[in-house]
């Protein structure tokens, strides 16, 4: 990859507000143009799972729903699988789930920004 083209790390809620437009999506979207995203396997059970939850709440929005899920599928994401024990070892660190912390795993193995909406997962990013 160019130089100039450096991988993020993008996230459940970083991708969610993005495909379902939810509040922070333009600033999400702003910052993931001409990246390469890159997320562990997991996203993908993350965004479909609160795809699920959409449709359950909002039945009537059913066709409307489905297509913006359309959009994540549609996505270039570099999907990678994590090493369990050190998810483990830097979940209990930071306190985190083991989710939030395989994002933060690949962001600093990949030394790469992580992309994120959730308050707690940046702070422990940034700490």
């Amino acid at each position: 990859m160019p130089p100039e083209i450096r991988a993020k790390i993008v996230d459940a809620s970083a991708i969610v507000a993005v495909v379902f437009r939810e509040p922070g999506w333009e600033d999400v979207a702003g910052r993931i143009t001409d990246a390469v995203l890159v997320a562990p396997t997991l996203l993908r059970y993350e965004v479909a799972n609160v795809c699920v939850t959409k449709l359950r709440r909002h039945v009537e929005l059913w066709a409307e729903l489905n297509q913006m899920f359309d959009v994540f599928w549609d996505m270039e994401i570099d999907f990678v699988d994590v090493i369990y024990p050190d998810i483990l070892e830097l979940a209990y660190r930071k306190n985190l789930s083991a989710y939030d912390a395989s994002y933060l795993w690949l962001a600093q193995r990949l030394d790469a920004e992580l992309i994120t909406l959730d308050r707690r997962l940046a702070d422990a990013a940034a700490l």
